[in-house]
């Protein structure tokens, strides 16, 4: 009878950690298609601090597109638990020049990709607030001016592939 118990819970156990890991492999999938296929959107870098002490370096991101959006949603820094939900998700219309630069869309230019974003400690959060990379590679990063993202246009998801310089460079 024990033997009986014991092995019913070992099923139990192989198929949660089956679903798990299925779970997880299906959502990187679908970031790595993400990445390959999506609309490649650049959106401009708010002041950045390079280095973690408990991380390694990383460069912290903000982007301007944060506080037009937080301002349209006439968010004003007073009550932030109360006017925003922990969790909550939306999409911002996004405009694209022809160089693939994202501004906030509005009545002179119009959106053309949605990007989905969360609301994370108060703030809007579009998918990432930092970049890691190679301890000592912190120089080389400092010229960051925009993140490259892969947005797929259904479902608004964008994926942080990487910084660019002033000209749209890669770093």
């Amino acid at each position: 009878m024990n033997d009986r118990r014991f092995t019913g819970a070992r099923t139990l156990v192989v198929l949660g950690a089956l679903l798990t890991f299925g779970a997880l492999n299906h959502a990187i999938l679908g970031k790595e298609n993400i990445r390959r296929g999506g609309e490649p959107v650049y959106l401009r870098l708010a002041p950045v601090d390079p280095r973690s002490l408990l991380q390694g370096d990383y460069m912290a991101l903000r982007f301007e597109l944060v506080p037009q959006l937080e301002q349209a949603r006439g968010h004003d820094n007073t009550d932030a638990a109360a006017r925003w939900r922990e969790g909550e998700q939306g999409f911002a219309g996004v405009a694209l020049d022809d160089e693939h630069v994202g501004t906030l869309a509005d009545a002179t230019a119009p959106a053309t990709i949605r990007l989905r974003y969360r609301i994370r400690n108060g703030q809007v959060w579009l998918g990432t607030n930092a970049y890691f990379f190679a301890e000592g590679d912190a120089q080389r990063f400092s010229g960051a001016r925009f993140g490259e993202f892969r947005v797929d246009r259904r479902s608004g998801e964008a994926v942080l592939v990487g910084l660019r310089d002033a000209a749209l460079k890669p770093l």
